[in-house]
């Protein structure tokens, strides 16, 4: 199996490296936009065909394609993940249960 990944193959390259991560986490943002509100996991965090696991797999693999074409960049799953996440943070699309096991918010009952 060859290394495609451009991370990998021209590790040197930070500038190059960082720009295609910030364009990546804009990306996702401008796609959250497409969407109506989407409640994070819900009561089973495992439930791979809840709404926000379902887009997670299918904007990785948009934006995976994404790259490929404008930046002529082939991105690691880890870059891809990471921006993914850093839109997720950013957006105001994601709903939270009050009961998401996040220790940090108050119990609202």
């Amino acid at each position: 199996m060859a290394i495609r990944y451009t991370l990998w193959l021209d590790p040197d390259d930070v500038a190059r490296h960082r720009a295609v991560e910030a364009d990546l986490e804009h990306y996702f943002v401008e796609r959250f936009a497409d969407y109506p509100h989407i409640r994070l996991f819900g009561h089973d965090p495992y439930d791979y065909d809840a709404p926000f696991n379902r887009l997670y797999d299918a904007l990785l693999a948009r934006a995976n394609d994404y790259c490929e074409r404008h930046w002529h960049y082939v991105p690691t799953p880890v870059q891809l993940n990471t921006a993914f996440f850093r839109a997720v943070g950013r957006s105001n699309k994601f709903l939270r249960d009050p009961q998401d096991g996040d220790p940090t918010r108050s119990d609202p009952g």
